[in-house]
Order: C-alpha cells, then sequence, then structure tokens
C-alpha cells in the first residue's frame, strides 16, 4: 500500500503531449482570479459575520496566507507532473498508494461538497432575487431550504445541481470566451458593491471589532478558506506557461493578492455599510451559522442583520438603498456561480475516473457514453450526490465539510513537495518555488491550525469518511491496484481531465 507510481513514467507520457508554451503573467492572473472569486464572497460572507464580525476582515487575510502558502507547493509539483489527478497524481508519485487514495478519498470533499454548497449559495440568491421582482416569486420556506434551516427540501439547489449534471453527462462544457465574460460580470457586480458601499461607511460599525475574540476569527478564517480554492487553475497551467520560473509566481502571487483585496474591500462595504455584528441567543449564548436556533432568531428581526441574509451582499445594497444595483448583484450571482459548479462537479468526475482507471475503484466508474463520449455513470453517481447534499444541507456547513478535505489535500501536497526536495533533489523542476522550507512548513501548520478551529461537525466527518474510504480501498482498491498488479501504464493524459478545481 506504500507503492509509488513511477515519476518517470508520469513524466515520459507527459512529453508525448507537450503543451504550447503560450501563457504569460496576466493571463495566469486573470485564470486565477476567475477561478478563487465566487461563492465565498458572495454567500459566506453572512457566516463569517456569525462568527467573527467585523474581524472577518482579518479572517480574510489568514486564509489568503495559508492559501499562498499552498499556492507556491502546488506550482513545483505542477510544473513537475504536469498531468490530470490534481493532488491524488501527486501524493501518487511521492507519498505512495495508500495515502494517494486518502488525498482522493478527501477530494470528494473538496469537490462534491463544495458542488452542493454552491448549488446552496445560488438557490439562496435567486429566492431573494425573485422575492424582489416588480412582480414578487415567493418560494415556499419549505422548499427553499433543508431541515437544518426551518426548511424540509432547497428544491432549486436541487435544481441546478441536477440540471449542470445532465449538462455534463450531454458534454457542454465553458469555453475560454463564456469564461472570461463570467469572470468579468463578477468583478463588474463586486466592483459596483465596493463603489456603492464604501462611501456611506461608519467606523461605529467596526465596534466591537472581535466580538467573540481571536478564537472567532480564526474559526471564520476556517471557514472563508473555501473562498481561496481554486488558485491551484493557475499552478495546474505550468505545462502551458512560458518562463514558469518568472510567471508562475507572478500568477499565484498577483491573483491571490488581487482577490484579497478584493474580498477585504467588500467585507469593508458591508461591514462599515450596514454592520455585521453575530446573532446572540436569547440568554446571550453563541448560535452556529445556519443552524434552525439562528433561523428563529433571524426571523424575529425587522430588518436582517447580514449574518441572517443568504445572499449576503444583495441585500447590504438593497437596505443602503440601492434595490436595483442589489437585484443585479442577485442576477450577477445566479448567471456565474452555476460555472462553478459545473466545475466541481466535472472535477470530481475526472478524480474518480483517473482513480478508475488506475484500478483503486470499479472500472464500471471510467465507462465512456457511446454517444456522448462522457464517463455518464460516475457524472450521474456524483450529480445525485451532489443534490442530495444541497437538498437538505445550509451552505456554511456544506462548506465547512468541503474545507475538510481541501486542508487535508492541500497539507499533503506541502508535505509530498518536501519529500521530493529531500529524495530526488536534482530532478528538474521547471518552477522551483523559493524559500520552499519555509512556505510548507506554513501551509502544513496552517492547513493543521484551521482545521482544528472548523466546527465539531466537520472535524468528526472527516475521520469518519477517511474510515469509510479506508474500508472501500482494502475492500477493493489494494487488490485490484493497476501499480500492485504492475501495470505501469499511466492513461490520465486520455482522461480528458479538468484543469483544476474551480471553487472559491
Amino acid at each position: 500500500m506504500w507503492r509509488v507510481k513511477s515519476l518517470d513514467a508520469v513524466l515520459a507520457t507527459a512529453e508525448k503531449k507537450t503543451l504550447r508554451r503560450s501563457l504569460g503573467p496576466v493571463q495566469l492572473t486573470m485564470l486565477g482570479i476567475g477561478g478563487v472569486i465566487g461563492t465565498g464572497i458572495f454567500v459566506l460572507t453572512a457566516e463569517a459575520a456569525q462568527k467573527a464580525g467585523p474581524g472577518m476582515m482579518l479572517s480574510f487575510i489568514i486564509a489568503g496566507a495559508v492559501s499562498a502558502c499552498a499556492a507556491f507547493c502546488y506550482a513545483e509539483l505542477a510544473s513537475m507532473v504536469p498531468v490530470s489527478g490534481s493532488s491524488y497524481t501527486y501524493t501518487y508519485t511521492v507519498l505512495g498508494e495508500l495515502m494517494a487514495w486518502l488525498v482522493g478519498w478527501a477530494l470528494v470533499l473538496e469537490y462534491a461538497v463544495a458542488a452542493s454548497a454552491v448549488s446552496v449559495g445560488w438557490s439562496g440568491y435567486i429566492v431573494g432575487l425573485l422575492a424582489h421582482l416588480p412582480t414578487p416569486i415567493t418560494i415556499p420556506p419549505e422548499l427553499a431550504g433543508g431541515p437544518f434551516q426551518g426548511g424540509v427540501i432547497n428544491l432549486l439547489a436541487v435544481f441546478i445541481a441536477l440540471v449542470i449534471t445532465t449538462l455534463l453527462v450531454i458534454g457542454t462544457r465553458e469555453s475560454a470566451n463564456v469564461n472570461a465574460v463570467l469572470v468579468a460580470i463578477k468583478l463588474v457586480a463586486l466592483a459596483a458593491f465596493i463603489w456603492l458601499a464604501l462611501p456611506v461607511m461608519q467606523m461605529t460599525n467596526f465596534h466591537p471589532f472581535a466580538p467573540l475574540g481571536t478564537s472567532g476569527i480564526i474559526s471564520a478564517a476556517a471557514s472563508i478558506f473555501f473562498g481561496y480554492v481554486g488558485f491551484d487553475a493557475v499552478s495546474t497551467a505550468a505545462e502551458e506557461t512560458r518562463d514558469p520560473q518568472r510567471n508562475l509566481p507572478i500568477g499565484l502571487i498577483a491573483s491571490l493578492s488581487i482577490c484579497t483585496v478584493i474580498y477585504l474591500a467588500v467585507a469593508a462595504g458591508a461591514i462599515g455599510s450596514y454592520g455585521a455584528q453575530p446573532v446572540f441567543g436569547a440568554h446571550g449564548e453563541i448560535l452556529e451559522p445556519g443552524s434552525m436556533a439562528l433561523g428563529k432568531v433571524c426571523s424575529a428581526f425587522v430588518s436582517e442583520p447580514l449574518a441572517c441574509s443568504h445572499e449576503a451582499l444583495a441585500h447590504v445594497l438593497r437596505s443602503i438603498h440601492h434595490p436595483l444595483v442589489g437585484n443585479l448583484l442577485g442576477m450577477a450571482a445566479g448567471i456565474a456561480l452555476p460555472t462553478v459548479i459545473l466545475m466541481m462537479i466535472f472535477g470530481q468526475t475526472r478524480i474518480f475516473f483517473v482513480m478508475s482507471r488506475d484500478g483503486l475503484l470499479p472500472e464500471v466508474l471510467s465507462r465512456v457514453h457511446p454517444k456522448f463520449r462522457t464517463p455518464h455513470v460516475v457524472t450521474w453517481i456524483t450529480g445525485v450526490a451532489v443534490a442530495f447534499g444541497a437538498a437538505f444541507l445550509p451552505v456554511g456547513q456544506l462548506a465547512d465539510f468541503s474545507n475538510s478535505g481541501t486542508l487535508f489535500g492541500f497539507g499533503v501536497v506541502s508535505l509530498s513537495v518536501l519529500v521530493l526536495r529531500r529524495t530526488q533533489p536534482s530532478r528538474h523542476r521547471p518552477f522551483r518555488a523559493p524559500l520552499i522550507w519555509m512556505f510548507a512548513p506554513l501551509a502544513i501548520i496552517g492547513c493543521v491550525t484551521l482545521f482544528f478551529f472548523l466546527p465539531w461537525q466537520a472535524k468528526a466527518l472527516f475521520p469518519v469518511w477517511t474510515a469509510i474510504g479506508l474500508v472501500f480501498y482494502f475492500a477493493y482498491g489494494y487488490r485490484h491496484s493497476h501499480v500492485g498488479r504492475g501495470l505501469t501504464e499511466v492513461p490520465e493524459l486520455d482522461s480528458d481531465a479538468p484543469p483544476g478545481p474551480i471553487a472559491g
């Protein structure tokens, strides 16, 4: 179970399909911004307000710093192993099959559960948008949220998840031009929010700055981390980058820096113009974001606090007398977020596809549709699972579940870089991360720290999820592994794999 996939075999296969190096620092930076900005800032601002209050601004900085340290590790490995499979493949070539399996299994939380979270976030914006139309359309509360929010099922979230799954089975995916337009829509929407909210800031809304103390700020950073995932869209473009030694760090640091500045400006606008203090229970107790207890307290407010909103940024704009722009921002979120769901489900199915081609999962999962030429079996399994999670769980809880798997994956990748530096120091590295013996340990420490500040449900879910994965591995993957059976072919490059997770 400690057997490794031959890095030489992977690289030999990669050389047969060399891509044209055409990406410069500007293209890489835009790719990173498009990958990062999404659900985190549009939806989780309310979650951060409930956990940290105005201190969420520090939370964005902490999460961004951990992401930046991990980004260097991803960039070095992506330049050395420019094939599909993301952190699963990196780990397989360095730490062995068992760790690769655990990372691949954890990626289910990063991809599929994140897709559920984005589906719920999209639903919240659409429900708010419909309610503020000239002729309002009201979605019954029973169909607008799951049981944890006092409803029965989040019907719109299920709808969008199944629509995206159907498109993926048929073979529809976004083109570079469509993606560029949608990135522009997201940026214009956030720019409009900053433009209108910052001038009406009141410094009194920043006090108290940390109502729940340092632990609240770090807890919010653990949740907000969801908003930074997607930067590895830059690192996985290493093979297509001109002068990767120079341009990769520029693209990574520039995109993360720009996104952090945007996040801080949006957070400052929301806090300063409207306020972001947590909502407490009747006896002063701290209420969990997305819980029924918080929902019950929120329903009693005439003017809904930021921590209660399912469409935080649009709600702030409506509250500061810009209802039209608030509705347009809600529409922008409604247009742009489904592409994030598409990329997350797409990424999940391709990870499963690669694991199946490696023999670690049943071969049926890599079965391709005779007409559409897509892995339809695994796509439907993933899509139904995504819809199920979106139907019954709140967005914050789903994001925290997703973060538990993502933090594990990032930590293992950071460890892999250090191991490879020690075991194969002379191997060619198109991008050699600077100060790796500082950045990689900081990434590992940051990931571990943020994990322990996740809610107890997410911390409890991860070992249970890992144990289930180990049962699957020893019941099937250990005996059917292609590497274990001496099959050394490297089929990932034929799998139409994704360029990397586009979450945020």
